[in-house]
């Protein structure tokens, strides 16, 4: 199987003409870029604005429940932490510069 070699002069020609034929037409160029962010925006807003509003939410069959377990292991770090914070806050630290 024979690879092509890709011919880099001939690309680097390429994007220079190009280059220089969008920065002789600066404002076809603007308004070119401009009409394609606009589509892009425009694809963008549709798919996460309208699509969004017309698909129903799925309804799951088992409803939440709070983990009361999980609840009480969480505050009791943070009263451990709170703990620790009061402790460090009565400490009396050395002058260092004395």
């Amino acid at each position: 199987m024979r690879i092509p070699k890709f011919k880099i002069k001939k690309i680097e020609e390429f994007f220079k003409k190009l280059l220089r034929a969008l920065g002789e037409k600066v404002f076809l160029t603007f308004l070119g870029l401009l009409l394609f962010s606009l589509i892009l925006g425009g694809i963008v807003f549709y798919k996460y604005s309208i699509l969004i509003k017309k698909t129903e939410p799925k309804i799951t069959e088992k409803p939440l429940q709070f983990q009361e377990k999980t609840y009480q292991e969480v505050l009791k770090t943070w009263q451990e932490k709170e703990k620790k914070f009061q402790e460090a806050d009565l400490k009396e630290y050395p002058n260092l510069f004395r």
